[in-house]
């Protein structure tokens, strides 16, 4: 059975719009790394940070990147923060990253982290976490302490995901 011509057209414009959809949403996520580069960026410009082994340009694509100061508190949150906890950047800034822990959080982990961060150690953890709606999610992090040019310690960077894994 032979379709009419506004089956055709009606077909014919189906793909290109959703491909539009697609592309534009693609689109939305480089500026949005391409705005937290420029803010890293920044950050390590003013810091005079010894950054060439992170690896930030890479990982900031498909990872949250979280930036601390020496007491804790963020300095920057990569706009993938929101799709996996909730919160916006503005609402985590100047606050430590204990905000997403919680009752189900692994205490021994935790300390295990603090030592880390006290003998200025990078660390591999994954644990357990809390969203802007209280829902948990395993949160698999990679952290290590940023130095600048003159080998002192300036910030910590923490390299972020959600871990799907049961």
């Amino acid at each position: 059975m032979k379709k009419n011509s506004s089956d055709d057209t009606a077909n014919r414009t189906w793909l290109p719009i959703l491909a539009l959809d697609l592309h534009y949403e693609y689109l939305n996520e480089l500026k949005a790394v391409f705005a937290d580069m420029k803010k890293v960026n920044k950050i390590s410009t003013q810091f005079t940070w010894n950054d060439k082994n992170l690896k930030i340009e890479e990982r900031i694509k498909d990872e949250v990147v979280l930036i601390t100061d020496l007491d804790l508190k963020i300095v920057f949150a990569s706009n993938r923060i929101k799709r996996m906890t909730g919160y916006k950047e503005d609402e985590i800034l100047g606050k430590t990253p204990k905000m997403f822990q919680g009752p189900e959080t692994c205490k021994t982990a935790l300390k295990e982290i603090q030592e880390a961060i006290k003998l200025q150690e990078p660390f591999k953890k994954t644990i357990q976490n809390y969203k802007k709606d209280g829902r948990t999610y395993k949160c698999s992090m990679d952290a290590t302490p940023i130095y600048n040019l003159k080998g002192e310690l300036s910030h910590f960077i923490a390299f972020e995901k959600e871990d799907k894994s049961a």
